[in-house]
């Protein structure tokens, strides 16, 4: 949930990130103390405020241990556009892959979306009530004027007669029964009650909605989002009268999403939305940069592929420093975006990175391993703690899982295990443990009489001890 950035001290910011992330306080801190400090440049002149630039942070550690999740939920926190991009999908230019500047444009598309969203809630009452005649409009359709026709005239009766739109009257609308007019007005009112009371919400109806033209067609296979060919603003000027219609067989409660859709589009000016989209990407952009280490040639001379790796550090350099990308709707400047980097630098080091690039990331942190106890605190502390999210699942088939402390600890003990032993994935191996832990009780789940199941120490060695018992020969084999 969006806070007021005047409430978000550094502390707030790090006791908000507690909540779903364990230790990592390094980290926390930095990245809190980067976005109170675009908050403090808010407050300048803009004078100055134009001489401050966000400092760049790199996050290093190896995977699992927090670096996206940090990131993600700093954005989320303040609603800032937030894109995370894989460094190894960029290619220098000249060869094939994404070009970096596509980064900005994915940031900007977010941004105007969420802007959008923003937008779309504001007017969403105005919105439901159009959607709400539309629908009692095909529950109770008003009488039809089939007496009143229109005929194409020729073009030279126009400058004759002074008609205005092309066509003429072909008879004379008949008035409507008044005896049939109240029989129609009571029933149409009792529907309308009881659409109001959600009386009709699986009932089917047939309604009309705009057809979007607005396909995009590439030019070319490969090519980027803003490369197209919009074919619906092509034609807009050319064919006359209204937009195209397209009907649609749903249900009440369906229509009306659709139709609150469609009429906010109306009632949103998408001109002023870019706008404030481009500016939000400009001003609280933030950019999170995964596996840049994979990028940086290790310690000897470049070449092969590293020749390449540089090539996209100095593709990167210019937008990180700041220049002006242009946009389908717009130029957009990068030079107060907040560029996040992460990689686990288990060969690759910071000192190997251009030492122009090097500069442009003023900040680094270190993330620590988990431990055992960080293992334990993860299974049960976080908001959307690993603990919570399967007891939460087979609840839906009415059983509900006790964990044992000793049991905890037990999982904590074999997820750390498992990292020494084989690849060091962080957090992500306590779902892996439990998908083993919990295989045969989700399989089974639905056939189970008791409510409860505990798991207990017992539990965990029984499901684990076959496993290390063949690992305990494994010394032994040539």
């Amino acid at each position: 949930m969006k806070r007021e950035m005047k409430e978000l001290t550094p502390r707030v910011i790090v006791n908000e990130l507690d909540r779903y992330i364990i230790g990592q306080d390094k980290a926390k801190k930095a990245v809190a103390v980067a976005l109170r400090n675009r908050y403090r440049r808010s407050l300048l002149s803009e004078e100055i405020r134009e001489e401050i630039t966000p400092k760049n942070i790199i996050l290093m550690g190896p995977t699992g241990v927090g670096k996206t999740e940090i990131a993600r939920r700093i954005a989320r926190l303040v609603s800032a556009p937030f894109i995370k991009v894989e460094a190894t999908k960029f290619t220098e230019v000249g060869y094939v892959g994404r070009d970096v500047e596509s980064m900005v444009r994915d940031l900007v598309t977010t941004s105007i979306r969420m802007v959008q969203q923003q937008k779309m809630e504001e007017v969403k009452t105005e919105a439901e009530k159009r959607a709400n005649r539309i629908i009692l409009d095909a529950l109770a359709p008003k009488i039809k004027k089939d007496n009143k026709k229109e005929t194409l005239v020729n073009p030279f009766d126009l400058l004759s007669k002074g008609m205005t739109n092309g066509t003429a009257d072909a008879s004379t609308e008949q008035p409507e029964d008044p005896e049939e007019k109240k029989i129609r007005l009571e029933k149409r009112s009792e529907i309308e009650k009881a659409l109001m009371d959600g009386k009709l919400e699986d009932e089917v109806i047939d309604i009309e909605v705009d057809d979007d033209l607005s396909k995009s067609i590439g030019v070319m296979a490969g090519m980027s989002e803003d490369m197209t060919i919009e074919i619906g603003n092509i034609f807009d000027g050319l064919l006359p009268g209204k937009k195209k219609k397209k009907k649609r067989h749903l249900s009440v409660k369906d229509a009306r999403e659709v139709l609150i859709n469609q009429e906010g589009q109306k009632l949103i000016d998408m001109d002023e939305v870019h706008e404030q989209g481009l500016r939000e990407a400009e001003q609280n952009g933030i950019i999170f940069i995964d596996e840049i280490d994979k990028i940086i040639a290790s310690g000897a001379a470049a070449h092969g592929p590293d020749v390449s790796r540089e090539g996209v550090q100095r593709d990167i350099l210019p937008i990180v420093e700041g220049s002006t990308i242009n946009t389908k709707y717009g130029p957009v400047k990068t030079d107060f975006m907040l560029f996040i980097g992460a990689g686990a630098f288990h060969v690759a080091k910071i000192e190997d990175m251009i030492p122009e690039l090097q500069g442009r990331f003023p900040v680094s942190v270190t993330l620590e391993s988990l431990t055992v106890d960080d293992f334990v605190a993860i299974l049960t502390q976080p908001e959307n703690a690993v603990v919570k999210q399967y007891t939460s699942l087979l609840e839906t088939e009415g059983i509900h899982l006790d964990f044992k402390e000793d049991a905890l600890r037990a999982i904590a003990e074999i997820a750390f295990n498992k990292n020494e032993e084989e690849e060091n994935i962080g957090a992500r191996r306590l779902h892996t443990v439990f998908e083993e832990l919990l295989e045969e009780v989700s399989f089974y789940a639905s056939d189970y009489d008791q409510d409860v199941f505990v798991i207990d120490t017992n539990y965990v060695n029984s499901v684990f001890k076959s496993e290390e018992k063949a690992k305990s020969y494994d010394k032994y084999l040539l």
